[in-house]
């Protein structure tokens, strides 16, 4: 089986495919907060999470979770609510390892890139759990 066919039929895989563009947009939303609109070294990491999230939400709507989406103005923006809060969550659990992992784990564990690692798997698995289950759950009346 083919890589874009596995990617096709698997959920989880169109969802870490769409956070590693996020990824991507991120960096990308970091640098022009920081180089182009002068943002300081916090006001350009939420503003480039609010732009990767954004993009996220948007991916996921189109190639993770199209059926589930919400249709209509309202269903959509709680939608987008809702997959922001989420993965506001998934942040601080991928944070949460990452730190935890620095703090207590022995070497070579505790490596920051190691952690970073396994903060980053931990977020995925969390974020894709909310997405699946609270943010684009199959529910007929997700339109207003």
């Amino acid at each position: 089986m083919t890589a874009i066919a596995r990617l096709k039929e698997s959920r989880f895989l169109r969802f870490a495919f769409v956070g590693g563009l996020g990824f991507l947009v991120n960096e990308a939303a970091l640098y022009f907060a920081l180089a182009v609109l002068g943002f300081g070294k916090y006001g350009g990491g939420v503003f480039s999470f609010m732009v990767a999230v954004t993009f996220t939400w948007w991916g996921n709507r189109m190639l993770t979770f199209r059926d589930e989406a919400a249709r209509g103005g309202a269903a959509i923006a709680r939608e987008w609510a809702t997959f922001v809060a989420a993965n506001s969550i998934g942040l601080a659990v991928n944070y949460a390892v990452y730190a935890g992992m620095i703090a207590l784990a022995p070497a070579p564990l505790n490596s920051p890139y190691i952690a970073l690692a396994f903060g980053t798997v931990a977020g995925l698995a969390f974020n894709f759990v909310m997405s699946s289950r609270v943010v684009f759950r199959t529910n007929p009346v997700k339109s207003e």
